[in-house]
Order: C-alpha cells, then structure tokens, then sequence
C-alpha cells in the first residue's frame, strides 16, 4: 500500500534492503574495520552494542565482503548453547558427521580446522548472541585459544553480543579469557543527524521521488528511539503507513505524535 502511494520501489524500513544500500555511520565503519582486521589476523574479538544498533546487520556486511576463496566463516547463534552443541553445529557447517561424545566431537572440530588451514583458508568462527553464553561455554572459548600451543592461531573467533558481554568479561572469574581479547569495541546508538541521514538513506534505497519525513518529524522519531536504528524503522514504517491510510502525503510531527501515542503508548 505505501509503495504505490508513495510511488516508492519497495518497503524502506524493511529487513530485505540490501546491506549496500544501508547508511554507514562512523561506528558501523569502525565495527567493520575491527571485525575484518580480526579476520585477518586470526585474532579474538569481543564486539558489542545494545539491542537493535546493528550488530547483525553488520554481520552480514563482514560475512559478504570476505573472500570465501580466503576464509571460512561458521557462524553459531544459540540462546542456550553448550560445548557439545558448538562443536556438533561448526562440523555440520564443516561437513562433517559429529561424533558423539564432546571429547571426541573437539578432536574432530581440531582435524577439521587443520584441513581448512592446510587449504590456504582462513577459518572464522562468529559467536552470535555472546552475551548468553554460560560460563561453561567461556571456558570451553578459552580452550578454542589455546588449541596451537599459543603458537600462530588457528583460527579468528568473533564474540557478538549485548552489553551484557562486556560486562561479564570484567568479572574475576573471567579475566582468564578477558585477558586474550586482541580487539574490542562497542557499538552505541547514532546522533539526531545520523537517524536523520538514516531514514533518508531507507527511503533513497526504494527510489523515494521525494522527501517524505519533514525534520522536526525526524527529531522526533529521534528522541522516542533513542537513535536506535531497530526503533527507528518500526516508527517509521507505522508513520508512512498510517500517512498512506490518511492520504497525507507528508510525514510530520503531528503524525508523528499520533502514532507514537496509539502505537507506542508513550
């Protein structure tokens, strides 16, 4: 309904715009530089950010500008992971059948990381979720460090997660693994300008014919969402249908104000 009202191409505010449409604001550079350096130097990386700031998002940009000629990227998201779940999930990704006690399921994930290296690529290991692992699956991360005898690594190991990760990292108990961490950075929540540039950067990606959102709708959208690009696409998208509905062709603050009230209950 939007797009023929708008005459827009597509959903703007959708999770199917291409990563390469998406607005890159300094943090996002920055978490991208640090992810790819950590790829490429075989390194561990702790990477965090609040929900919806774009950790995911940013996932699939660094997955899509690796070389899979050069690397080897398994990726692992579970809520309640436990070691033998991470090793049966990375030898499936592997092509491998898992064994099945844990002991021998790490000893096959070790011959299996071998190989890969033995064909010139690097391998990737990407922690999603992080900040829920138990401390169980941290300890079992630190042997995954030490495997090479503290000699060149055998592999890059990402952990991304909440703000929660940072934190637990700080903890006594875990300054062990802490203590192996090549790069860290968290990811914080974009300024006004930048949500701004954001919403239009969406609606330049479904060819908008014109600006829609006026700029004190914009400052608006800014300040319910906190600058939170999660927030942002949810009011923006509620804002541009109810528009449509009303046959307005406008966003402004006084819709904006209508919405967040019968949507958002603020």
């Amino acid at each position: 309904m939007i797009e023929s009202f708008f005459g827009l191409h597509g959903i703007p505010f959708g999770r199917s715009v291409p990563v390469a449409e998406l607005l890159r604001t300094d943090g996002w550079d920055e978490l991208h530089a640090r992810m790819l350096h950590t790829a490429r130097a075989r390194g561990f990386g702790v990477f965090t950010g609040d929900t919806g700031t774009g950790k995911t998002t940013s996932l699939r940009r660094f997955a899509g500008e690796l070389d899979p000629n050069r690397y080897r990227v398994l990726y692992v998201c579970d809520s309640f992971l436990t070691p033998r779940n991470f090793y049966w999930e990375v030898l499936h990704q592997l092509g491998c059948t898992p064994r099945f006690y844990r002991g021998d399921a790490k000893r096959q994930f070790q011959k299996a990381l071998r190989e890969v290296n033995e064909e010139r690529k690097n391998p990737v290991v990407v922690v999603d979720e992080a900040h829920l692992l138990s401390r169980e699956m941290l300890e079992e991360i630190r042997f995954l460090l030490n495997t090479g005898m503290d000699s060149e690594s055998s592999l890059a190991l990402l952990l991304v997660g909440q703000s929660e990760l940072k934190d637990a990292l700080k903890l006594q108990v875990n300054q062990a693994i802490a203590g192996r961490v090549d790069i860290r950075f968290h990811l914080g929540a974009m300024d006004k300008g930048q949500t701004a540039s954001y919403v239009k950067r969406h609606m330049d990606s479904v060819k908008a014919p014109r600006d829609i959102f006026t700029s004190t709708a914009l400052g608006m959208i800014h300040e319910y969402a906190g600058g939170i690009p999660r927030k942002v696409n949810k009011v923006a998208s509620s804002c541009l249908m109810t528009a449509a509905v009303r046959k307005e062709t406008l966003v402004d603050d006084h819709l904006v104000q209508e919405v967040l009230e019968s949507e958002f209950e603020i």
